[in-house]
């Protein structure tokens, strides 16, 4: 889903934020004092969001993990932000902000499907913010243009490892949680444009 500022600036603090996201129709992201609206993504990014969850759900099927859709919200408590990820996996039982059992700080894996509206924030300021968290240990960034999935994992030392899997034949270890996410299975129904000669 994309994240888009409201019309109006509109400055909260993160109480109130709670509130008013609580009370809205459609989900708000928040960062640095403002408030953005969440809106519905292509076709394209909802079949590949899917699919990611599914594949992730069977993969950790029998294992003390779990896999959750757009609408688990996230909270960065040393940026003092609130995302919805694409996708998010937590081990164990879920730990809520605060006992609010709509937002978690727990994640072990964050997924942004990223779209030209947003790929430019999730490649930068999501990056900066989700490595922060302390359990995180993998932030994946799935295009939608081609078969590529890029991965940042942690590492024992603590520092950030980057590396990249392209093609449908292809597949990304995530050895903290003992599988592998396939390519294949993550563009499962989708078809790529292909450029004109």
């Amino acid at each position: 889903m994309y994240a888009a500022q409201l019309e109006e600036t509109i400055e909260m603090s993160e109480s109130e934020y709670l509130v008013f996201d609580a009370e809205s129709e459609i989900k708000h992201e928040y960062r640095k004092g403002q408030v953005y609206a969440m809106t519905g993504g292509s076709v394209r990014h909802g079949i590949i969001t899917a699919n990611t969850i599914i594949h992730l759900g069977n993969k950790l099927s029998g294992k003390d993990c779990t896999v959750t859709s757009p609408d688990v919200r996230v909270h960065i408590a040393s940026k003092g932000t609130y995302r919805y990820p694409d996708v998010t996996v937590f081990c164990g039982d879920p730990s809520y902000l605060d006992g609010r059992t709509d937002t978690i700080i727990n994640p072990i894996i964050l997924v942004e499907v990223l779209s030209p509206a947003t790929a430019l924030k999730d490649r930068n300021e999501k990056l900066e913010e989700y490595i922060q968290i302390e359990t995180l240990q993998a932030y994946l960034l799935v295009s939608q243009d081609e078969a590529r999935v890029e991965r940042y994992m942690r590492h024992e030392t603590g520092e950030w490892l980057y590396s990249i899997a392209r093609g449908l034949e292809n597949e990304l270890a995530l050895p903290f949680i003992e599988c592998t996410l396939n390519l294949s299975n993550v563009y499962q129904k989708v078809t790529f444009e292909t450029p004109d000669a």
